[in-house]
């Protein structure tokens, strides 16, 4: 086997069919599942737990990242939204209208997100609105992470069975 072969089949832009992909994806679910709007669900168990101490961080961190996100949308929040929107629909016409499979992965993958980024600017306004302190913050940030976990459940068997459905016609006798 030739070193130029080996590469090639290193770095197969099939996705579906690609295990880096299939990592890629499990990794990114499972940090957006571990923290919520960046604070550690760990965290959040501890303030639930023992209070004091342990819930004056909950709170410290979730202000902190909750401003540094409302503070990035309110700056380039329309601007973000149209290079976001031009560059999922040009992969979604690449991908389900021209057939890229790389596409077609890249949609699977960065569509979600947004959903998952417009549901944390949504928590993190709740959270500056008041609901940043005490038990409040706490069922916040725990309903949040269920939602999450529901989307990526939602989001990597919709991605099985499209793989699963693109690798069917990839393998299929002709």
């Amino acid at each position: 086997m030739s070193l130029y072969k080996l590469i090639v089949d290193f770095i197969d832009l099939r996705s579906f069919s690609n295990l880096w992909y299939w990592i890629a994806l499990c990794a990114v679910w499972t940090r957006a599942i571990r923290c919520g709007l960046g604070v550690p669900y760990g965290l959040v168990r501890q303030a639930r737990r023992e209070e004091g101490q342990a819930l004056q961080d909950l709170e410290a961190m979730a202000r902190i990242t909750t401003g540094r996100m409302l503070a990035l949308s309110r700056g380039l929040g329309p601007w973000l939204v149209a290079a976001v929107s031009f560059a999922l629909t040009t992969l979604a016409l690449l991908g389900f209208v021209y057939g890229s499979g790389l596409a077609q992965a890249l949609v699977c993958l960065v569509a979600p997100l947004c959903v998952l980024g417009y549901l944390s600017l949504r928590a993190a306004l709740r959270v500056e609105a008041g609901e940043g302190n005490g038990a409040a913050l706490i069922a916040l940030l725990s309903d949040h992470r269920r939602t999450v976990q529901f989307l990526a459940i939602l989001t990597v068997g919709a991605t099985v069975l499209l793989g699963l459905h693109a690798n069917a016609q990839l393998f299929a006798p002709r």
